[in-house]
């Protein structure tokens, strides 16, 4: 099974409060195991104009300020943009499946602090990983549902609201799930 551009979404008994109600884009899985971004949880004490700042990137007036995300607890300080594929960044952009792009290079932060860079963008600090098997037992123990990525659950400008519209975007009433699993 390759989960590479699926979503993943959190199932209501998730146990481990840092994924509770995520919703994971998988950037890249193999069976040397997996790589996603949570796009659902915002800093709130972070958006992308201090973050420039930081790195001493200057920002010119046509600069988008687009939102940072609590991308997962692995390498928490460094920085990854998932992005529509009309930016390509050369080798420092990954291809995920689904028509995105993963850049975690200067450049792209460069490029979107003078107002150009990719079209749809999300900026994530640090990433969820997976060694190998560990994603697949836990989708068979009932963590995680997996759907289809769409453009406009992905990149919404309303992440309080992702989780559960990947859930109806599967067309599932979140109220019908269950917290435990079971065998038949």
């Amino acid at each position: 099974m390759d989960l590479g551009g699926k979503l993943l979404v959190a199932m209501p008994g998730m146990g481990d409060p840092r994924f509770e109600r995520s919703v994971i884009l998988i950037c890249a899985h193999s069976p040397e195991g997996a790589m996603g971004l949570i796009i659902n949880k915002p800093v709130s004490e972070m958006n992308l104009s201090m973050l420039l700042g930081q790195l001493n990137i200057a920002v010119c007036d046509g600069s988008r300020d687009i939102r940072v995300h609590f991308g997962g607890p692995v390498e928490r300080a460094r920085g990854f943009v998932l992005h529509s594929s009309d930016y390509a960044g050369g080798a420092a952009t990954m291809e995920v499946p689904g028509d995105y792009g993963m850049t975690a290079t200067l450049d792209v932060l460069e490029a979107l602090a003078q107002g150009a860079g990719p079209s749809r963008a999300l900026l994530a600090l640090g990433y969820a990983g997976w060694g190998p098997g560990q994603l697949e037992a836990e989708i068979g123990r009932n963590d995680w549902l997996t759907a289809d990525a769409a453009d406009d659950l992905v990149f919404a400008a309303e992440d309080g609201g992702k989780w559960l519209g990947a859930l109806r975007h599967m067309g599932i009433d979140p109220l019908t799930l269950s917290p435990v699993s079971g065998r038949a």
